[in-house]
């Protein structure tokens, strides 16, 4: 099947989106890249302008802090805002309205289906999960929605394979598609040891590195996501489920509300 994509336009330029855009304009496509944050966008204008010189990023980038404009020639929009699922509908619908009839949209949502989202667009048959691990995990999640023709699924697939990563093909709806159920449960016994008392992050994140071979721990990993987006996670299970053992602890929320939320502070479990 031939490449019919050409432009992808990146909504949300947080850490994810940012990586995204990065891996995408090394394989030469066009990157249009939307935020609402000026200051994120003008760090990111100045990072991939580097990449550029040094030849590590190839595709045309614009920036845009206007949704419309930045979709406006897209043949693939990836949705990276925080996980809430209202307000993943409410980008969608306005993607849906400026995008080109052809554009397939995607959200890389690390647990929630698109079938949640799926009704506040028109374009049902053109929807996918694509949900991106940090950039040095090179695979994606991809899933179709209730809708979502054959097509659409094969073109998605094509792209990510294109970009060198591998897709992870979900083959019926999974809320936490794959490996993010496997790493869930891992990750919130982790912290459930943690606000317990049971045993000090470094000792927890060097049992798991001693055991696996892996370069970082849970703790590590977690810090370079984004405590804020970790919660969220595990808040969307609870939400899920209604199991009171899904909720995360309220030592990781009171984290969040101090502004420790990571590497992207510089400061979470570890200091950066």
């Amino acid at each position: 099947m031939e490449n019919k994509i050409k432009i992808v336009a990146i909504i949300g330029a947080g850490f994810l989106g940012k990586q995204i855009a990065s891996q995408t304009a090394f394989y030469d496509y066009t990157v249009r890249i939307y935020d609402v944050r000026a200051d994120i966008l003008e760090k990111l204008v100045k990072k991939l302008k580097r990449k550029k010189k040094k030849k590590r990023a190839l595709g045309e980038i614009t920036y845009h802090n206007d949704l419309s404009e930045a979709v406006a020639d897209a043949d693939l929009i990836i949705e990276a805002v925080p996980e809430k699922l209202e307000l993943k509908k409410q980008i969608f619908s306005q993607i849906d309205k400026a995008a080109p009839p052809h554009a397939i949209i995607a959200t890389n949502s690390s647990s929630i289906p698109v079938s949640r989202i799926e009704d506040a667009v028109e374009r049902k048959d053109k929807l996918l999960n694509m949900h991106f691990y940090h950039q040095a995990i090179p695979m994606v999640d991809l899933m179709k929605g209730t809708k979502t023709n054959d097509e659409t699924f094969e073109i998605g697939k094509k792209w990510i394979e294109s970009i060198e990563f591998t897709p992870i093909v979900v083959k019926k709806e999974s809320f936490g598609f794959v490996f993010n159920r496997l790493w869930h449960r891992l990750r919130l016994e982790a912290l459930k040891m943690w606000a317990e008392g049971i045993a000090d992050i470094e000792m927890m994140d060097a049992a798991w590195k001693i055991f696996t071979h892996m370069d970082v721990g849970p703790f590590e990993l977690m810090d370079t996501i984004g405590l804020d987006t970790v919660y969220n996670v595990h808040m969307s299970y609870y939400q899920e489920t209604g199991d009171p053992k899904e909720k995360p602890p309220q030592a990781l929320k009171d984290m969040i509300d101090k502004g420790f939320l990571g590497m992207k502070t510089n400061k979470g479990f570890y200091e950066y």
